[in-house]
């Protein structure tokens, strides 16, 4: 399986439709906060299991020449076989690739010692997202 990032409008169809699955349908996040805006403006990273698509994350470059990595979701039945971490590699390495200089992440609170596995560095608790606790955490790549 591999990653394939890009701003098509079929990347996000997929991207949007495993994200409607994994956080509308299981984790009770209302649709409409899923659906900010930014899909059209971001890189859409997406995994594929022969012609199923499975797994997806976005990145936002912002003016400053930061990021916002977002939007992480693996289909359930695809969980625990490493694919999520691919997809935040793949990101980190793209990010990379164009000189982006951070990437900030609000993340489940649960997913602290995960993130921090790549570099992540945590910086606060953040708002609650359905029943959710975020966390804002980031990763330097570059010096501003």
């Amino acid at each position: 399986m591999e990653v394939t990032i890009g701003k098509g409008p079929e990347l996000i169809k997929q991207a949007q439709s495993i994200r409607y699955q994994a956080f509308t349908l299981e984790q009770n996040i209302p649709t409409e906060l899923d659906l900010d805006g930014l899909d059209e403006v971001s890189f859409h990273a997406l995994v594929r299991d022969e012609y199923k698509s499975v797994a997806t994350a976005r990145l936002t470059i912002k003016e400053n020449g930061s990021s916002v990595m977002a939007r992480v979701a693996v289909l359930e039945e695809y969980r625990g076989l490493g694919i999520a971490s691919k997809i935040v590699k793949a990101l980190i390495e793209h990010a990379d690739n164009i000189d982006v200089a951070s990437i900030e992440i609000h993340a489940h609170g649960y997913l602290r010692g995960y993130y921090e596995q790549f570099g992540f560095e945590f910086i606060k608790e953040v708002e609650i997202v359905g029943e959710h606790q975020l966390i804002e955490m980031q990763l330097q790549l570059k010096c501003i």
